[in-house]
């Protein structure tokens, strides 16, 4: 789309804007007329990066202009979403939000270079995926009852792997033995890949993981599905309860991903992006596609989002200062 200046517009925008009766920018109306960034904070092939491009394949449908993916690993997410914080607040650079970048490493991390709460603009929460605690085989108890019977006799006797310090996986298992004082060491990974080998290969008896991850050895019996965290049990373990069902609801947290921008978003880009990016998530392909890869569709509004983003960093932040919890 060809700009075209509008001298007396302008003048008029900044007049307004100068008696405090203008918040947003004067040409938002006209927002998008040319390609929008979307930065995934995390390497290619990851859950966030899969539901990002997931969305991205049929967003530009209804946002009207091509939606590029940039991926931008490094510190743990801190690095891209840090991006999105910086960037120009004119919808063309937006960022995706998970909890590991918007809650759990913020809450545990003091140099974090942003402000969760306040240095972004959030549109709209894509999806989450259930988290799911589970054992190897060897372990004595195979049901959750059995399970919490076996810790509280035995404190400090086992071990449970995570993604790595400060992740949504470490956190949820310190919300886990706060809620039922319990006491299991963490063995933190550099990502759920090394911590599933050696949760597969008895080397440490508990894991919590993304269900994604999890389902395929789950499924062959190489790990046995103690509770999930999610909103209602899953589908593919209708015999998994969930942690609220087993009487620990603060753990009832799923991982989420989200659409962000920086703050000072213009009202009116949000809502174009945040409408778009729902008739995206209301596609039934886009709608199939994502729940394939064990994840829940949310779609809610950029208020609810946000009163998300709060709580959840809250509660980790919580948690972190009860256990005295230090980063790497």
């Amino acid at each position: 789309m060809r700009f075209e200046f509008d001298r007396r517009g302008f003048l008029a925008s900044v007049a307004a804007a100068a008696a405090g009766g203008f918040a947003a920018p004067a040409f938002a109306q006209d927002y998008p007329n040319k390609f929008i960034k979307v930065v995934v904070p995390f390497a290619a092939g990851g859950t966030t990066d899969i539901v990002a491009r997931i969305v991205s394949s049929k967003l530009p449908q209804f946002i009207g202009q091509p939606v590029v993916i940039e991926n931008k690993g490094g510190g743990g997410g801190l690095v891209g979403a840090a991006e999105t914080a910086r960037a120009t607040p004119d919808g063309y650079s937006l960022g995706i939000a998970a909890v590991s970048t918007i809650a759990t490493a913020p809450a545990i991390q003091p140099q974090t270079p942003y402000d969760p709460i306040n240095d972004f603009t959030p549109i709209i929460n894509l999806a989450a995926t259930p988290n799911v605690l589970s054992v190897h085989p060897s372990f004595p108890a195979k049901d959750y009852a059995g399970f919490l019977a076996e810790i509280k006799a035995n404190p400090g006797k086992y071990s449970f792997a995570s993604s790595g310090v400060g992740s949504i996986l470490h956190l949820l298992g310190e919300l886990f033995m706060s809620a039922t004082d319990t006491k299991i060491l963490h063995v933190p990974y550099r990502g759920s890949g090394p911590a599933l080998n050696d949760a597969i290969a008895g080397h440490v008896g508990i894991i919590i993981d993304n269900l994604p991850s999890s389902l395929p050895f789950i499924q062959d019996n190489k790990l046995i599905p103690i509770a999930v965290a999610a909103p209602q049990r899953v589908a593919t373990l209708p015999n998994v309860p969930t942690f609220a069902e087993v009487g620990v609801p603060v753990v009832n947290r799923v991982a989420f991903y989200g659409i962000v921008g920086p703050k000072g978003l213009p009202a009116a880009i949000v809502q174009k992006v945040h409408d778009a990016a729902k008739k995206t998530l209301d596609d039934p392909d886009i709608r199939k596609r994502l729940e394939e890869t064990g994840s829940i569709v949310v779609g809610n509004t950029p208020a609810e989002f946000a009163e998300q983003i709060k709580t959840e960093y809250e509660t980790y932040r919580k948690v972190v200062v009860e256990r005295n919890l230090k980063p790497e």
